[in-house]
């Protein structure tokens, strides 16, 4: 297969220094303590705005602190930001309640004001991978709560992204996340949460994903990107020299390359 890799060490592309970011809005759009997410404005035109999706393997301890640089550099380089929290394994997610959150929160930008939704991009990091990829097969699935979506997914980018959910739980991943997220290790749970179980996707992924990554092995995207391309899918690997956290370092040529795949849409 082929597929671009990149050194981490080359120096990330400059930014305008001369951008200056709105202030972060709070945006809830549930009742819950972990719905809501933090929306980012660049001064002037958007290009688009991109769903940053923090990993953690879907678990309560990791937060939404993970994607705010991110979404800086995003804002930095004339994106809208919508960094989202979700619930989580430990405090009330799980299945289904995280696939709720997400769907609920990306559809929650259709009622923000003077937000243009033609171009919105999920950027997910390892579990966010996962349920990047899964929110841009959403009208693939067969659940009715989610699959019309207000807001459509136009592209998804997956950060060394746990895509291939049922080889994440044979090789136990995590130390049992994709259980202890299923709730299950069998069922047709598993045909509506595998991102693997919606393509052809109708959207373009591209997934990026560090060489030495010791945590979700490269075989995920290599994986999903293979079965993607033969089902007749627009879909990428990118390879980066580093590991698991190198592509969510905005001072990496990981993340540069990240934005420059976001130019290209």
């Amino acid at each position: 297969m082929a597929a671009t890799t990149l050194a981490a060490c080359s120096p990330a592309p400059k930014t305008d220094s001369r951008r200056k970011r709105v202030p972060v809005q709070k945006i809830r759009y549930g009742t819950d303590a972990s719905q809501f997410g933090e929306l980012s404005r660049p001064t002037g035109a958007s290009k688009g705005v991109v769903v940053v999706i923090h990993g953690g393997f879907w678990r309560a301890e990791y937060d939404l602190s993970l994607g705010r640089p991110l979404a800086a550099s995003l804002v930095d380089n004339g994106w809208t930001a919508w960094n989202l929290e979700y619930r989580r394994v430990g405090n009330g997610g799980g299945w289904p309640g995280t696939f709720d959150d997400i769907a609920a929160g990306i559809d929650t930008l259709s009622t923000v004001d003077k937000l243009d939704t033609s171009k919105v991009v999920t950027l997910g990091h390892s579990a966010g991978g996962h349920l990047a990829v899964w929110a841009a097969g959403r009208s693939r699935l067969a659940t009715a709560a989610w699959n019309k979506p207000a807001v459509p997914v136009t592209a998804a980018i997956s950060q060394a992204g746990v895509i291939e959910l049922r080889k994440a739980l044979e090789a136990d991943l995590g130390g049992g996340a994709v259980q202890a997220l299923m709730g299950s290790t069998v069922g047709k749970r598993y045909q509506e949460a595998d991102p693997l179980a919606q393509i052809p996707l109708d959207v373009p992924v591209r997934c990026v994903h560090g060489t030495s990554d010791d945590t979700v092995p490269i075989s995920q995207s290599i994986g999903y990107v293979e079965k993607a391309k033969s089902a007749g899918a627009d879909a990428e690997l990118v390879e980066v020299e580093g590991d698991h956290f190198v592509v969510i370092d905005p001072s990496t040529r990981a993340w540069a390359r990240t934005l420059e795949i976001l130019e290209a849409w």
